[in-house]
C-alpha cells in the first residue's frame, strides 16, 4: 500500500492510543508520536516515546511543555476562576490548548498531512482537538480513528492489545479512563459509570482519605500579584512549582474531591470523578482576595463572564475571538489584585481565614460599627429617596404591585 503521508498522533501510552498505531499503519499512514508533559506523573515522557516506537511510529517527539502550561494557560484559568457549570476546575479542557499548538507545530516541522487523536465519537475532546488544531491550521486534516474502528468496548481493545504484544498501562480489573496534569485528574469509566456506585478508594492518588488526614489544621498564606499567585507562606516560586505544592499541602488534607453528573458537548449526562487539589484552593483564595479588591458591579459582570469563558474553554474555542475579548477583559481586572490570603484545610476543607491588600476597595472606616467609623449617615436618606423614586411615582400612580398582581 502506498503511504499516505505522516500523521501525527497525540500520544499519550495509554490503551486508545497504544492501539492507534497499528490502526493508522494499516490505513497507509506514517505515524509520528508525539508526547506532551503537561505534568502528569509516573513514566517518563522519554519512555512513552519510546514505547510508542516499538509499536511502530516511524518517528517519536518527547515534549516538556510543564513551565509554558502553568504559565501561559493556567494563569489564564486562575484570572477567570475557570469553573465548567459552577462545579469543577476545566481540566482536559486546559491542557488540550498547548498539546494542539505542539501538534501543530510537529505536523509542520515533518510535513505531516493531518493530526490523529484517540478521542471517542461521544466525548468532548474529540471536539476541542479538531476545533484547535483547525484553529491554529485550517488546511491539516484532523482524524479521529477511534469513531470508526470496530472496536465496541474497551476491553475489546484491552484483548487487542495484549494479543498483539502491545504493552498498556491497564487491565480489566481496573478499567479507567484517566487523564491528568498538574492542574489535577479526571476518572472516569468502568465501575464509576454507575452513580449510585462510590467510587473505590483506588480510584484517588492525589488526595488523602479523611480518616488518614492530619488531626491539626494546615494554614497557608498564598501571594498574589497582578491576580495571579507568586507565593506560599512568604517564599516565591515559580507557577508550575507553586501549583505542586499546593497539590501536595491541600490534597494531604483530603481536600480537592469531585464526584459529578456532568454535561457533555454531544448531548449526554455523564458521571465523572475529579481530583484537583490545588486548582481548587487556589479559585477558593482567588475568589477571596477579588471580593476585597473588586467594585461590586466589576465582579458581577466577571462572574457571568467566567460562565461564559467556561463554556468556551470547554467547548474546544480557546483559540477564539470571544474567548480571547474575555481574556482583555480578565487582564484589565486583574492589574490592582494584590495581597494575601489565608487558607485552613482541614480534614476536606478548605475555607479562607484571612485576607489583607494595599489595594482592598474594602475600607475600615466605612465598614466598622466601632470607633473609627467615617461613613456619612446623613446622606442615607436621601440616597433612598432618589434610590425609589421609580417605585414610589409608580406606587402612587397605579397602586400597590403586589395588589395589581392580585
Amino acid at each position: 500500500m502506498a503511504s499516505k503521508g505522516k500523521v501525527v498522533l497525540a500520544y499519550s501510552g495509554g490503551l486508545d492510543t497504544s492501539v492507534i498505531i497499528p490502526y493508522l499503519k494499516e490505513q497507509g499512514y506514517d505515524v509520528v508520536a508525539c508526547i506532551a508533559n503537561v505534568g502528569q506523573p509516573g513514566e517518563d515522557v522519554d519512555a512513552i516515546a519510546e514505547r510508542a516506537k516499538a509499536i511502530g511510529a516511524v518517528e517519536s517527539h518527547a515534549l516538556d511543555l510543564c513551565e509554558e502550561y502553568a504559565d501561559d494557560f493556567l494563569t489564564k484559568a486562575i484570572a477567570a476562576n475557570g469553573m465548567y457549570e459552577n462545579r469543577y476546575p476545566l481540566l482536559s479542557a486546559m491542557s488540550r490548548p498547548i498539546i494542539c499548538k505542539a501538534l501543530v507545530d510537529i505536523a509542520h516541522k515533518t510535513g505531516a498531512v493531518a493530526i490523529a487523536h484517540g478521542c471517542t465519537g461521544k466525548g468532548n475532546d474529540q471536539v476541542r482537538f479538531e476545533l484547535e488544531c483547525k484553529a491554529l491550521d485550517p488546511d491539516l486534516d484532523v482524524l479521529g480513528p477511534v469513531r470508526t474502528w470496530n472496536f465496541t468496548t474497551r476491553t475489546s481493545e484491552i484483548e487487542y492489545a495484549q494479543a498483539n504484544g502491545i504493552e498498556i498501562p491497564v487491565s480489566k480489573k481496573q478499567p479507567y479512563s484517566i487523564d491528568e496534569n498538574v492542574w489535577g485528574r479526571a476518572i472516569e469509566c468502568g465501575v464509576l459509570e454507575n452513580p449510585w456506585n462510590e467510587p473505590p478508594e483506588d480510584a484517588w492518588t492525589m488526595t488523602k482519605d479523611i480518616e488518614d488526614t492530619p488531626d491539626t489544621p494546615t494554614d497557608v498564606v498564598i501571594t498574589f500579584e497582578a491576580g495571579q499567585p507568586v507565593a506560599l507562606d512568604g517564599e516565591r516560586m515559580g507557577k508550575l512549582a507553586l501549583i505542586t505544592k499546593m497539590n501536595h499541602l491541600a490534597g494531604d488534607n483530603g481536600f480537592g474531591r469531585l464526584d459529578v453528573i456532568e454535561d457533555r458537548l454531544v448531548g449526554l449526562k455523564s458521571r465523572e470523578c475529579y481530583e484537583q487539589p490545588a486548582a481548587l484552593a487556589l479559585i477558593v483564595a482567588h475568589k477571596a482576595l477579588e471580593s476585597l479588591c473588586l467594585p461590586g458591579d466589576v465582579l458581577a459582570e466577571k462572574l457571568d463572564l467566567e460562565h461564559v469563558w467556561a463554556k468556551q474553554v470547554y467547548g474546544g474555542l480557546w483559540y477564539s475571538p470571544l474567548k480571547d475579548a474575555i481574556d482583555a477583559f480578565f487582564a484589565s481586572t486583574q492589574k490592582t489584585l494584590n495581597g494575601d490570603v489565608r487558607l485552613r484545610l482541614f480534614k476536606g476543607n478548605c475555607f479562607t481565614t484571612g485576607m489583607r491588600s494595599d489595594t482592598a476597595v474594602y475600607d475600615f472606616g466605612l465598614a466598622t460599627y466601632d470607633e473609627g467609623d467615617t461613613f456619612d449617615r446623613s446622606a442615607a436618606k436621601g440616597f433612598m429617596d432618589l434610590y425609589g423614586l421609580p417605585n414610589y411615582v409608580w406606587a402612587k400612580t397605579n397602586g400597590p404591585s403586589s395588589k395589581k398582581a392580585e
